[in-house]
């Protein structure tokens, strides 16, 4: 990443337009691939080598953690394309809260090429939105990243398959013992999975609660595989 990243990325995002001229979006640096130039791609923040299959959490030799092995969860694996440092952390803030639709292809693309060989799944499913948060933002910024996947796969998605059906405070906005009793029983299937792999796609992971309640939602509706591709995950142990 270039020296003067972090000064001017606040500045960068601020003046975002769809149309980036070439630009990447972190340094102003011309020639740049998907919204990224070569130097700021190579700098990006990656994940340890070795991670927890079922939360992607560090884990030596890649080893089920302790945590998962003691209370599953009811998703059954999670794949990550990056922790949540910055500057992928500012990018995904400014998708979600200043409304740089325009950055859903660019981040959409970092996720698409972390699971472009994954076993291909039966249904994608994003993680939907609170009924009041999807009115006030006007898009799910997880539908939009499932968008970037690879093409071999769009006609899976079903953005309507899953319901959250109550308004909840956001994650974010509470304290990590809160998190759980928030999103408890907050997803309704609409349709059945009878035997089927589903991957739900979200922008962050923190503690897995909000996964766990979807992916609990989808295996009453009969899916007998849930998997979370997610952009970012939290690295901390809550």
């Amino acid at each position: 990443m270039n020296a003067n990243t972090p000064t001017r990325l606040a500045g960068t995002i601020a003046s975002l337009r769809s149309n980036w001229s070439g630009r990447c979006v972190l340094c102003l640096a011309r020639g740049a691939h998907h919204g990224l130039c070569a130097d700021c791609r190579s700098d990006l923040p990656r994940l340890p080598a070795e991670c927890c299959p079922v939360c992607a959490l560090p884990s030596p030799g890649n080893a089920t953690c302790g945590a998962c092995a003691t209370t599953a969860p009811s998703y059954d694996a999670v794949r990550a394309a990056a922790p949540y440092q910055f500057p992928i952390d500012a990018l995904v803030s400014a998708l979600k809260y200043g409304e740089r639709l325009a950055l859903a292809p660019i981040l959409g693309r970092l996720l698409a090429d972390h699971i472009a060989w994954e076993s291909a799944p039966d249904v994608i499913v994003p993680m939907p939105l609170a009924p009041l948060r999807m009115r006030t933002r006007g898009f799910n910024q997880a539908h939009e990243l499932a968008l970037v996947l690879p093409r071999r796969w769009l006609d899976r998605i079903a953005p309507t398959a899953l319901e959250r059906r109550r308004d909840t405070a956001p994650q974010a906005s509470l304290p990590v013992p809160e998190r759980s009793a928030n999103v408890r029983d907050a997803f309704l299937a609409r349709r059945r999975f009878d035997g089927l792999d589903v991957v739900i796609v979200d922008d962050v992971m923190t503690t897995g609660a909000t996964l766990h309640e979807a992916a609990a939602a989808l295996k009453r509706a009969g899916a007998v595989r849930v998997r979370g591709w997610i952009l970012a995950r939290t690295l901390l142990r809550e």
